[in-house]
């Protein structure tokens, strides 16, 4: 860890607890309550904003960049945060890529996933009841069909108020309101500057270690953005894949879907002349 000078710390934004895993409560740690506290809240702004930068951290929490550092360095020496570079998706300017830290493997298990093994288990004997090989593989599939389905049917009159070009953003609110931490990042056209696509970014994936092992849950998740949004959606990366975040591109009205993927993203998913299976209702104009 390296040394830092003790700065007082602003206490302004709410407290929200890691709960406690034996990586981040360390033997002889001597944490003080506050102090411990506080690196939860770095934790956890890292896990609904995605990889963050100190300074963006010390922003958001009303911390001093030296007090987020020493948090971070308490954090990665418990194998919760790494650092890295900051991804960037298309063009990018001059300079080195900035410094950003995002949550390891360990550090998402704190958070909401006590329940993977049986999950796994279960989708593991949907496949086997289900035959194994490739007809296992498509009763799993039609689980995460159903699943989203009715997930997307909570999101659907939300989704449908909004106006055309503000869909993402509602369907981004209706996620975070189920623990996905999502954002809509909009890009202009770099051709004539008016309004492009957008990337529906989800910093937080509740099922990112059973994802890994099914992907057909992220393809069936896919299928029911484009549904709801009525367009091509496209996954570019996602957290079960090793990205920080899970961005999904949504091209602006009358607009082709980006020719880019990330590694190991979905596959594209698009919408259907007869109404979807999953989220019942009209295709929206």
């Amino acid at each position: 860890m390296r040394e830092h000078p003790v700065e007082p710390e602003a206490e302004s934004a709410p407290e929200f607890p890691v709960p406690a895993t034996p990586a981040a409560l360390l033997p002889g740690d001597g944490l003080l309550d506050g102090h411990r506290a506080t690196r939860d809240r770095v934790a956890r702004s890292i896990l609904d904003h995605g990889p963050s930068s100190a300074a963006d951290l010390a922003g958001r929490l009303g911390l001093t960049a030296a007090a987020v550092r020493r948090h971070l360095d308490g954090l990665a020496a418990a194998g919760l945060v790494e650092s890295r570079e900051q991804r960037v998706y298309g063009s990018r300017g001059r300079g080195r890529p900035a410094k950003v830290f995002a949550l390891t493997e360990s550090g998402r298990d704190a958070f909401y996933q006590a329940y993977d093994q049986l999950a796994a288990d279960a989708l593991r004997w949907i496949a086997e009841s289900g035959g194994g090989g490739e007809a296992g593989q498509e009763a799993v599939a039609a689980f995460a069909r159903a699943r989203f389905g009715r997930q997307g049917q909570k999101y659907l009159d939300s989704v449908r108020q909004a106006g055309a070009d503000r869909r993402a953003e509602a369907l981004a609110e209706a996620l975070s309101a189920d623990g996905y931490a999502a954002t809509v990042r909009r890009a202009p056209s770099a051709s004539t500057g008016a309004p492009g696509g957008a990337q529906l970014c989800q910093h937080h994936c509740p099922v990112a270690h059973i994802a890994e092992q099914f992907p057909q849950l992220c393809e069936a998740e896919t299928e029911v953005f484009s549904q709801l949004l009525g367009t091509h959606v496209q996954r570019l990366a996602t957290i079960a894949h090793g990205d920080g975040v899970c961005t999904t591109y949504v091209p602006a009205p009358g607009a082709a879907p980006s020719p880019r993927r990330g590694t190991g993203a979905a596959p594209t998913a698009g919408t259907t002349t007869e109404p979807p299976a999953t989220v019942r209702a009209e295709e929206p104009a």
